[in-house]
C-alpha cells in the first residue's frame, strides 16, 4: 500500500528522507543517447542564446566532447547557406561515432533548461529515478537543483556523480540539503554552534548548498536570527549556496527581507515575501479556527495573504523591493506548483496525465487528511478566486522585480498537487510569460539566470546557460519557434490546424536534448516513460 507523507509541520516542498531509499537509476543502456563526439556540428540552426539577445541564424554550432568550441554565421535567412563559411567535419577518419552532423536548418537551439526546484520523487510518490530523470530530460532540463535532497544526501550524491560521468540518463544534479534532523545524525539545529556543525557536515559530504526550512513545531529555532545568521555565514565560508522555503510557522519572527539582510541568497515560492510587505499588521489575519496541520486551512488562507500586504507602488512595496535588489537577492517563484489552487480542474485534467502519470503518483495526489498538498476537502469557487487574485499581486511583484534588474529563476517543485515532472516545468515558463515576461526574458530566467545562481556561491563563472563558445554543450533543439508559442516545448506539443489539409495536428515537443555533448532523442525518452506507466498500470 502506498505510504503517505504526514503533513510534518514544515513539509512544504520536499519529500523527507524515506526508508527504504528508492532504487538508483539503471545504468545507461546501449542506444540511450549518442556521444559525446570528437566533433559534432549542428548545421544552420537559429540560436536563442539565453542572455536575452534576440534569435539569429543560420548558425553552425561546433561541439567537441562536452564543450561548444565554435559558432559560425553561415549566411542569411531565406537564402542558400554559403558553404565556404561552414566549419568542416574534421576528424571524419577517426573512430566510429567520433563525428556527427545534425541538420538544424529548421530548428531553434536554446541552452539547456535549469530547474531550480526539482525533487526526484521517491517512495511516497512511487516514482523511480529513471521515470523522473527521463521526464526532465525529455523537456530540455539539463540541470536540476534538488532542494532538500529528500531521498538522503548519500542517494543524491550517488546519482549526481553517476550523472556527471554520464553513466545514467539524467540531468546534472545539484544537491542542496534541507535543514532537517533527518538530513544528518547530529541532532537538532538549535544553536549557532549546531548550525555551523551542520553546514560543515553538508560541505564535507558533497552538498552544494542549503535549503533552510524548519522541521518542527512553533518552537523550532531554525529561523531565530542568531541560528540563521550562523547557517548563512558558515555556508559562505564553505562556498555553499542558500535558499529557503520560509514556512508560515517561522514568518512571525523572520521574514524574507530580514533573512536576506543576513545574507540569504535566494527564496523558493513566496512565503515570507508578502509578510515583508505588511504595513498595517505584523501577523497574517488567521481565522480563529485555523490549524496549520489542516492542509485546507493552510492553503486556503495562503491564497488570501497577498491582499494583506502593501499594494503595488506603495512606499512599503518600493522600500522592500529596493532593498532586496540592493542585496542581490534571487527569487525562484515556482508559480506552477500552486496553480491547482486557482484552477483545480485544469491541473487535474492536464492532457499528459493519462499517458505519463504513474498510478501511484495519481493516488498520492488524491485528497487525504494525512498527505501534504492533498487538500481538496471542500475546495470552492471562492477559494479559487482568492488564489487568482493572489497570483495577480504575486506576479506583479516578480515582474517588477525583474524589470528593475532583479534575478528571477525557474523551478517546478513537481511531484505534488497534480504537477508532473518535466511537463509542469514548461508550465512554469508559460506562467512567467503570464506575469509579464517577454519570451526572451522567460528563456533567460530558465537558462542563464539559473546557471548564474548555482555558480555564484562558488566564486566561479557559470559553465552553462548560454549557447556560446566555451560553454558546456547542454542544449535544447526544437523544430518550432518557442518564442512564438512556449507550448511547443511540452512533450505533448501544441495543437495547430493545418490549413492545407484542414487537419488538426500536434506540432513541436523537444526534438533533441544535448547534455554534456550527448545527444538524446527527446521523443524516445518520452516513449520510455510511457512504457513505464503502462506497465505500472497493469500491476497497480
Amino acid at each position: 500500500m502506498l505510504k503517505r507523507a504526514l503533513p510534518f509541520l514544515l513539509l512544504a516542498a520536499f519529500a523527507l528522507a524515506q526508508e527504504p531509499q528508492p532504487p538508483y537509476a539503471p545504468d545507461r543502456r546501449p542506444g540511450e543517447g549518442e556521444g559525446p563526439f570528437q566533433r559534432l556540428i549542428i548545421r544552420g540552426a537559429t540560436i536563442v542564446e539565453g542572455s536575452g539577445a534576440p534569435p539569429l541564424g543560420p548558425m553552425d554550432i561546433v561541439i567537441e566532447g562536452n564543450r561548444i568550441t565554435e559558432i559560425h554565421g553561415v549566411g542569411y535567412p531565406k537564402v542558400p547557406v554559403d558553404p565556404e563559411r561552414r566549419p568542416v567535419l574534421s576528424g571524419a577518419e577517426g573512430p566510429k561515432g567520433a563525428t556527427k552532423e545534425i541538420d538544424g536548418s529548421k530548428m531553434y537551439v536554446l541552452p539547456g533548461f535549469v530547474d531550480m526546484h526539482g525533487h526526484p520523487g521517491g517512495t511516497d510518490q512511487g516514482t523511480t529515478a529513471e521515470y523522473v530523470f527521463k521526464l526532465w530530460l525529455a523537456h530540455g532540463i539539463t540541470t536540476v537543483r534538488d532542494p532538500g535532497s529528500g531521498n538522503g544526501l548519500e542517494w543524491t550524491i550517488h546519482e549526481r556523480d553517476r550523472s556527471a560521468k554520464n553513466e545514467i540518463v539524467a540531468p546534472r544534479i545539484v544537491p542542496y540539503v534541507g535543514t532537517s534532523r533527518r538530513s544528518w545524525n547530529g541532532g537538532a539545529i538549535d544553536s549557532p554552534e549546531q548550525a555551523r556543525k551542520f553546514v560543515q557536515y553538508v560541505a564535507k559530504n558533497g552538498g552544494a548548498g542549503l535549503k533552510i526550512i524548519g522541521a518542527g513545531g512553533g518552537s523550532d529555532p531554525i529561523y531565530d536570527p542568531d541560528i540563521l545568521a550562523a547557517l548563512i555565514d558558515e555556508a559562505k565560508k564553505h562556498k555553499l549556496g542558500t535558499t529557503t522555503h520560509l514556512a508560515q510557522l517561522g514568518v512571525a519572527r523572520m521574514n524574507i527581507l530580514q533573512a536576506a539582510r543576513l545574507g540569504l541568497g535566494s527564496m523558493e515560492h513566496w512565503y515570507g515575501l508578502p509578510e515583508s510587505l505588511f504595513a498595517e499588521r505584523t501577523i497574517q489575519d488567521y481565522p480563529a479556527d485555523y490549524n496549520y496541520l489542516d492542509e485546507q486551512h493552510r492553503f486556503s488562507q495562503a491564497g488570501r495573504l497577498w491582499r494583506q500586504a502593501a499594494p503595488p507602488g506603495s512606499a512599503k512595496w518600493n522600500a522592500v523591493m529596493d532593498e532586496l535588489l540592493k542585496l542581490g537577492f534571487t527569487i525562484d517563484p515556482t508559480f506552477t506548483i500552486y496553480e491547482a489552487s486557482r484552477d483545480l480542474m485544469r491541473s487535474m485534467r492536464a492532457e499528459w496525465h493519462d499517458r505519463y502519470t504513474l498510478p501511484s503518483l495519481w493516488k498520492f495526489y488524491e485528497p487525504s487528511r494525512k498527505a501534504h498538498g492533498s487538500y481538496w476537502f471542500d475546495w470552492t469557487t471562492h477559494d479559487e478566486i482568492e488564489w487568482k487574485n493572489n497570483y495577480r499581486l504575486w506576479m506583479t511583484f516578480v515582474n517588477e522585480y525583474k524589470n528593475r534588474g532583479g534575478r528571477v529563476t525557474t523551478g517546478s517543485d513537481s511531484g505534488y498537487i497534480y504537477k508532473l515532472y518535466g511537463f509542469d516545468y514548461i508550465r512554469e515558463l508559460e506562467l512567467l510569460q503570464e506575469a509579464g515576461f517577454h519570451p526572451l526574458e522567460v528563456i533567460r530566467a530558465a537558462t542563464f539566470h539559473g546557471a548564474e545562481t548555482l555558480a555564484e556561491p562558488t566564486g566561479k563563472k557559470a559553465q552553462s546557460g548560454l549557447v556560446r563558445a566555451g560553454m558546456l554543450a547542454d542544449l535544447v533543439l526544437v523544430e518550432e519557434n518557442p518564442l512564438a508559442n512556449l507550448k511547443v516545448l511540452y512533450g505533448t506539443g501544441a495543437i495547430r490546424v493545418n490549413d492545407e489539409t484542414g487537419d488538426v495536428e500536434r506540432v513541436g515537443g523537444v526534438k533533441y536534448v544535448v547534455k554534456d555533448g550527448i545527444v538524446y532523442d527527446a521523443k524516445k525518452l518520452l516513449a520510455d516513460v510511457e512504457k513505464i506507466v503502462a506497465e505500472a498500470k497493469k500491476q497497480f
